[in-house]
């Protein structure tokens, strides 16, 4: 009776179509503005929803995350090596420093979503 029981349990994990995790974009929290003549480099947290919907645990390898802005690649941070219960939710907190070279491109844009945020508002 036991091993009827452990094979259907086998059978039903091993058919169950496994699905991609999810990753939904939270926040960003600015931390710092540092003055690196003539630019202004910015160091953020970037908080990151992730969900399993399967049925078993999942291992995740180290990565790196591409950050762009308005289409342009502004830097990439790492994405260390985790795993991750069944049907559970996780947040990441990726530290990020992007550079003013990069930035100096989008700094207006940037620089009127940075003055919402630090005031409390919701940038659109």
């Amino acid at each position: 009776m036991v091993g009827a029981v452990a094979a259907t349990a086998t059978t039903v994990i091993l058919s169950a179509k496994l699905c991609d995790p999810t990753f939904y974009f939270i926040s960003i929290d600015l931390t710092s503005f540092k003055f690196n003549f003539p630019l202004l480099d910015t160091e953020m947290i970037l908080t990151v929803h992730v969900t399993n919907p399967n049925v078993v645990s999942i291992q995740y390898s180290s990565t790196k995350m591409f950050i762009y802005y308005a289409g342009s690649l502004l830097d990439s941070t790492p994405v260390m090596a985790s795993s991750q219960p069944p049907r559970s939710c996780q947040l990441l907190r990726l530290s990020v420093r992007l550079s003013g070279l990069r930035l100096a491109h989008h700094a207006t844009r940037f620089l009127a979503y940075a003055a919402l945020a630090i005031g409390g508002r919701n940038p659109p």
